[in-house]
């Protein structure tokens, strides 16, 4: 996988994080470095855990599927991008949005429902053969955590007109990504 190829993967899957981290600014009084760390470390450290075991639990069943995994990749990043289009484009406001909290309970709820989608990503990417785990993980994590922590300061300071808009960009960005795979294994593409 290319570093551009990595790196806007890691854009588009950290949009929830920043999101959430933009809602969490406006919320804290007094968004500073404490703040930003945490949600960044937070927020971070989840979007880099979760393609990991989804890497290790895709790898078992690569096996089994490996005809299929651009299909499965296309698929599973198309469906995560449309959701997140969704929810952008949803009136409803979310949960996300209220309580200042930055206790580690509030914290883990917010970063395990964020990298749900990174989960996902991991296992479609036991089926890619030019994927270093370690890499794209660390490169997720360190995206997320600089994302999450700029959302924090973000929000604190221009509000919430960003939200909908970087989870209507990470929804694109994960569809083309996924629509990019397939065609590269398809001949259609090369890049």
């Amino acid at each position: 996988m290319s570093p551009a190829t990595l790196f806007i993967t890691a854009v588009g899957l950290s949009m929830d994080a920043f999101a959430v981290a933009v809602c969490k600014g406006l919320a804290v009084k007094k968004a500073g470095i404490k703040q930003m760390l945490i949600a960044g470390l937070w927020f971070g450290g989840f979007q880099a855990l979760m393609p990991f075991i989804g890497y290790l639990f895709g790898s078992t069943l690569k096996e089994y599927v490996e005809k299929y995994d651009h299909w499965i990749a296309f698929i599973l990043l198309g469906i995560i991008g449309i959701n997140m289009i969704k929810e952008a484009l949803s009136k409803e406001e979310k949960e996300e949005c209220s309580g200042s909290s930055m206790k580690a309970k509030d914290m883990f709820t917010l970063a395990v429902a964020t990298s749900i989608d990174a989960l996902i990503v991991g296992i479609g990417y036991a089926f890619l053969p030019d994927v270093n785990i370690g890499i794209a993980v660390g490169f997720i994590g360190v995206i997320t955590f600089v994302l999450s922590a700029a959302g924090i300061k973000i929000g604190s300071i221009f509000g919430i007109k960003f939200k909908s808009k970087a989870e209507l960009t990470g929804g694109i960005i994960l569809i083309l990504m996924g629509l990019k795979i397939l065609l590269e294994h398809l001949g259609v593409i090369n890049f």
